[in-house]
């Protein structure tokens, strides 16, 4: 990992993302630059990264997550760097982590954040990769799609996200997150993820104590993603 740690990025402070959900000074939107995905195919693969990245953060978002897995989601650390040179807020590495070199990669690349997700996780490994992060500065985000998994929420992770999702049917069920996220425990921040395309969703999710809203595919689907998170935004107002 020698060639990893030589990285300019190692030297650098990361900025946190749960500091910045927790503080109640930002939008709490961690707007997303995502080309495609496994249900919906090619979402857009005209949309500049550098562009749409530091939109997201003059309209307000508290980070960005961008995403670096290439089979399922076109996406690359190419697309991650560029986007680190465009914005001074979090970046959340989103990819299928699953061994520590990608955790050593996500902070040579200058992210913030990683993504662990628990259905591709035993709990030992989420809370083994949770603490390789801790111990390079990164702030851990731990993704669950049901009450089964909550048994892989550790100490090391802090941020908490209830995908709307159901992965094997694509169904959107927010009720179900609402219910589940009362089962987290208090001292960790939730956000939500997924089939999020309006305001009161979002004011719903707040008075049940989200304090974040991971949303890609509705800004991404238009022509002009950073336009379309503003337009968001102004509704949030």
């Amino acid at each position: 990992m020698g060639d990893l740690e030589g990285s300019v990025y190692f030297k650098m402070e990361t900025v946190s993302l749960a500091g910045r959900l927790n503080s109640g000074k930002t939008s709490g939107i961690i707007a997303e630059f995502k080309r495609r995905s496994p249900s919906k195919g090619i979402i857009n693969d005209k949309a500049n990264i550098v562009d749409v990245a530091t939109e997201y953060e003059k309209f307000g978002a508290a980070g960005v997550s961008v995403l670096t897995d290439e089979e399922f989601f076109g996406g690359s650390n190419e697309d991650f760097v560029k986007a680190r040179k465009g914005v001074s807020i979090p970046l959340l590495r989103k990819d299928f982590i699953v061994d520590e070199y990608q955790v050593v990669e996500a902070k040579s690349i200058g992210a913030d954040v990683i993504l662990l997700i628990a259905a591709c996780l035993t709990t030992k490994q989420a809370a083994q990769l949770a603490g390789a992060a801790k111990k390079l500065g990164l702030d851990v985000l731990l993704e669950l799609h049901s009450e089964e998994e909550l048994d892989h929420i550790c100490s090391e992770i802090d941020i908490i996200g209830i995908n709307n999702r159901n992965l094997k049917t694509f169904e959107v069920n927010i009720e179900r997150s609402l219910r589940m996220a009362e089962k987290i425990p208090a001292d960790k921040i939730k956000i939500a993820e997924s089939g999020i395309h309006s305001a009161s969703t979002i004011r719903l999710f707040k008075e049940n104590g989200f304090k974040g809203f991971l949303i890609g595919e509705k800004f991404m689907k238009e022509a002009d993603p950073g336009k379309a998170f503003e337009n968001f935004i102004n509704q949030l107002k």
